[in-house]
């Protein structure tokens, strides 16, 4: 019963995981004017292509419910990037020695780590309007990513991730 109790705290702990998203935008863009999208037709994500068809799937589900439409003469383009990378070992153990006498002290002191490092993936979202501005809306998101993570718990993440970085689009005017 105990072991299960701690892997039912592990999952959750794992499956919560933030996802941590940056943005930026041309402050000059108008972005009413951004009502139709596409992607690049020669866009290389860095994901697998199952995992790009899931986050293309999940962006085009968002980006319907935010009341924008995919279009073969697009008002903007989409191009998504990814990198990935070994994230700080966060676990480790010290291990300590220290002696003195008197008024005379000294220590030495290491952490060991334990455990793997974290592997973490940043995805990076451009919106391009070829036309005018460029470049004019960007979102970098990073999380923690499992490499053995089912087709569902993968879906789900970038369901997770899209909705995140979508969340502030359009910027609000301030």
């Amino acid at each position: 019963m105990k072991s299960f109790i701690t892997i039912l705290l592990l999952v959750l702990v794992v499956s919560c995981a933030p996802i941590y998203v940056n943005y930026d935008y041309e402050k000059t863009a108008d972005f009413s004017t951004y009502k139709t999208y596409n992607y690049y037709s020669q866009m290389e994500t860095g994901l697998s292509e199952l995992d790009t068809k899931r986050f293309i799937d999940a962006l085009n589900l968002k980006m319907q419910a935010i009341g924008l439409s995919i279009s073969d003469t697009p008002d903007f383009y989409v191009d998504i990037k990814t990198n990935e990378f070994h994230g700080a070992q966060r676990n480790n153990v010290g291990l300590g020695v220290g002696g003195g006498g008197g008024n005379v002290g000294g220590g030495i002191s290491i952490g060991i780590p334990i455990g793997q490092s974290n592997i973490n993936r940043q995805i990076t979202l451009d919106f391009v309007d070829e036309n005018k501005a460029g470049l004019f809306w960007q979102a970098v998101s990073e999380s923690s990513y499992n490499p053995n993570a089912s087709p569902e718990q993968r879906e789900k993440q970038m369901k997770a991730i899209v909705e995140k970085v979508l969340s502030k689009y359009p910027p609000k005017k301030k």
